[in-house]
């Protein structure tokens, strides 16, 4: 079986329009001269995927301070997602449902788990101009070192 190609560093993300948790388009083309920061996880509901969400609920701060819009994706459905924002208490960074088509941007960047029907676990950084400066994937178990994006973000030129 032939390896995903992953998205490459320089390459322009592609367009997108998802809705959040509250059922409200966000259309990436609109964030333009802002970074971003696609933070996918496989599943809601379960404890590494909501400790990687409300990591980005609790530097929130930070994030503004670096121009940096953090997005949480997943395939789960919107209402789901609503529901465990809530549960979680996570108020600003937008979880975005990549329900369907199923995975569609996860497939677009090379990282949806097509056997597994979700995407893998990854950070992907989009610089003001939507091309990619950074791309992890993890383990599913694993959790990302928010430090180390955070790092990275503070790194980048201007």
């Amino acid at each position: 079986m032939p390896a995903k190609k992953t998205v490459k560093i320089g390459a322009k993300a592609p367009d997108f329009v998802l809705k959040d948790n509250r059922g409200k388009e966000v259309r990436l083309s609109e964030l333009k001269g802002k970074r971003v920061l696609l933070s996918f996880h496989p599943l809601a509901w379960t404890s590494v995927c909501a400790e990687q969400m409300k990591s980005l609920e609790e530097n929130r701060p930070t994030f503004e301070k670096l121009n940096t819009v953090a997005l949480g994706l997943s395939v789960d459905t919107v209402p789901s997602k609503n529901a465990w924002a809530k549960s979680l208490g996570i108020k600003d960074p937008k979880l975005l449902s990549d329900f369907w088509p199923h995975g569609e941007v996860a497939n677009q960047l090379g990282i949806f788990r097509e056997k597994d029907g979700f995407s893998e676990r990854a950070n992907i950084i989009l610089n003001e101009e939507q091309k990619v400066v950074f791309v992890k994937i993890y383990d599913i178990p694993q959790l990302p070192d928010i430090k180390a994006i955070i790092d990275f973000l503070k790194s980048m030129k201007k």
